[in-house]
């Protein structure tokens, strides 16, 4: 069945993409979040006038074709758009199925370890601490991560001696109970990167993500040699060859891919495919509880070589107040630290109609 329509549902943070068969088949996904709207611009713009027409089910040979047409285009906002498409197409395969997606891509229904996934780096110390300490009390997380250092910061601290006292104190409160990350966001220099690690290490931190700029893999590569804590990270990473290369030369003990802004599911599982050839585990980026955390929820389930866990943000409606009424029922229900990927078709969720009829509508037709 050939794509006839794709209609675009966004504000600035969220864009929900619908697409529609000659059939009248529909499914539903969405790009990656933030600057949203620019997405469904590009989509529309970009993606829509060489995916429509194509087979629904040749979702590979279909963004493909999107990357070699807008060759001059290589970065990360035509990826997050190819990604809007291929998610609701994957949709659109699981209801047509009548199974989720987690089973058409090799895997199944059934639970996932997560971790709680702090956003803050403006949060003090003991305030991390006191919700960590709440949220493993109602939740069951047996796994969090919180930020050193600071966003791209030169080897600054987001204030001076942060880093220093939120580490032991956070392993001092819960270390015992629970696995500990941290991300720092491509902060530090390889020397002063070395030196955080051995601070870490000493506090039994297991998962050290992004310590240097990303895009310098030899950097990068260097602090993972000198430590014997998981280096982490990709999740920026939105070329195959740049993972081929990430996986060839071994630059991270863990992968990290973020589904969209990869370019979506098919694309990924070519990243878990390297990966399970080079025995290394994925662990994906899903910082926020948009549809990206779900579709990670799916591909955890089915890719050979997951890592430990699901990230899980532990934010709410002061830190992502557009997260709120995204759907009709909430697929993010966290028991004794797991979450479940249930049996219903496709993405086995219904986006909530009055959001919906909120947002920016855009549609892209098949021509006769």
């Amino acid at each position: 069945m050939k794509l006839t329509r794709i209609e675009t549902f966004t504000n600035e943070f969220i864009c929900f993409v619908r697409a529609t068969a000659e059939d009248g088949a529909t499914g539903c996904g969405q790009v990656a979040p933030y600057f949203a709207d620019i997405t469904a611009e590009v989509l529309h713009r970009q993606i829509a006038p060489h995916v429509l027409g194509f087979d629904c089910d040749d979702i590979d040979a279909m963004v493909d074709h999107a990357r070699d047409k807008e060759h001059k285009f290589p970065g990360a906002y035509l990826r997050r758009a190819m990604g809007g498409v291929d998610t609701a197409l994957w949709d659109m395969a699981g209801k047509r199925a009548e199974k989720p997606v987690c089973s058409l891509i090799g895997g199944t229904p059934g639970k996932l370890r997560a971790y709680g996934s702090s956003m803050k780096r403006d949060i003090m110390p003991e305030d991390e601490r006191e919700r960590f300490l709440r949220l493993r009390g109602e939740h069951g997380f047996d796994a969090f991560k919180f930020r050193i250092g600071a966003e791209v910061g030169h080897d600054q601290d987001e204030w001076p001696g942060r880093t220093e006292k939120i580490v032991p104190m956070i392993a001092d409160a819960i270390g015992d109970e629970a696995a500990l990350l941290v991300d720092a966001n491509s902060c530090y220099s390889p020397a002063k990167a070395i030196e955080i690690g051995h601070m870490l290490q000493d506090n039994g931190i297991s998962h050290y993500e992004e310590p240097c700029p990303y895009w310098e893999f030899d950097q990068t590569k260097q602090v993972k040699e000198a430590l014997d804590i998981d280096i982490t990270g990709g999740e920026q990473d939105c070329m195959i060859e740049n993972w081929r290369l990430m996986i060839q030369d071994q630059v991270v003990d863990v992968l990290q891919p973020d589904i969209l802004y990869l370019g979506g599911i098919s694309r990924s599982l070519r990243v878990a495919r390297m990966a399970e050839a080079a025995g290394m585990p994925v662990t994906p980026h899903a910082a926020n509880l948009s549809m990206v955390t779900l579709f990670t929820m799916h591909y955890l389930r089915a890719i050979k070589t997951p890592g430990k866990y699901l990230e899980f943000s532990i934010e709410g409606r002061d830190y992502y107040p557009w997260q709120e009424g995204l759907f009709l029922t909430d697929p993010f229900r966290v028991e004794g630290g797991r979450v479940t990927v249930t049996d219903a078709p496709g993405w086995g969720i219904e986006i909530n109609p009055e959001w919906l009829a909120k947002s920016r509508y855009q549609v892209s037709e098949l021509s006769d």
